[in-house]
């Protein structure tokens, strides 16, 4: 069964309510292509290793949470990008982006789906005043040692986080954003989480967690982003009867 191209570009916009969102890029569809799609791959960033690997699958459509045409970036379609977007126009695969929109669900987001794979109990979204919250605030189901919450990122997601301690501090509220949000971290901290989770670390984010005394955990950005945009396109298989298929190009950051 085929759906039209126009038709997942109105169902992606409906279900992720991108106009909600201050964003870095376009969302939406960012490179056109077929417009009968059969086959949807899904994946994390429109690398030319996942355009390669979408092709060998005989895509019809990307879709991704990382696209193309980032804020301050030069616009100019050259190097890296020509041969990315050059991929997918020689092979007729349509290319659909969604950033925030993606981590925001509240079902199929980066953010949601986080919490289902760690057990964690949601009970608020909160972020910086007048903007979309991004913020996930919830609960474990019994009090964790720092260590063991360490360990349960480790066995759940496949690699080590960076961990750095906020002294003795037992883990049961407990804070999260997707990705590169090592900045909300004070969010965190004021909203009375115990420790923060997300994907990236940066200098001062080592000193917030000794003096607030809250754990941080950089856990991967592309560790915790592979989620949303698998359970969209199972969303998009279960709805329309087409194909889907997840492909994880590995990142170590």
């Amino acid at each position: 069964m085929a759906l039209d191209a126009q038709q997942l570009h109105s169902e992606l916009d409906t279900l992720l309510n991108p106009g909600a969102f201050r964003d870095y890029c376009p969302n939406g569809l960012q490179v056109e292509g077929t417009r009968a799609i059969k086959k949807l791959i899904t994946g994390v960033t429109a690398s030319q290793a996942l355009i390669k690997a979408a092709i060998e699958n005989e895509a019809d459509a990307l879709l991704v949470h990382h696209g193309y045409f980032w804020r301050g970036e030069d616009p100019a379609i050259v190097g890296l990008k020509r041969a990315r977007v050059n991929l997918l126009l020689e092979n007729n695969v349509a290319l659909f982006a969604y950033h925030l929109p993606l981590d925001a669900h509240p079902d199929l987001g980066n953010n949601a789906q986080l919490a289902k794979l760690l057990d964690f109990k949601v009970v608020d979204q909160t972020g910086p005043p007048g903007e979309t919250p991004l913020v996930w605030l919830g609960e474990t189901h019994n009090a964790l040692s720092a260590t063991a919450l360490a360990e349960h990122l480790q066995s759940k997601l496949g690699r080590e986080p960076v961990w750095v301690s906020g002294g003795d501090r037992e883990v049961n509220k407990v804070a999260w954003c997707t990705g590169a949000a090592q900045n909300f971290f004070e969010i965190a901290v004021a909203s009375g989480a115990d420790a923060y989770i997300t994907g990236e670390i940066s200098e001062p984010s080592a000193h917030v967690a000794r003096e607030a005394g809250v754990h941080f955990y950089a856990a991967g950005h592309h560790a915790t982003e592979r989620y949303g945009v698998q359970a969209v396109g199972s969303h998009l298989a279960d709805k329309f009867g087409i194909e889907h298929e997840f492909i994880d190009i590995d990142n170590p950051a």
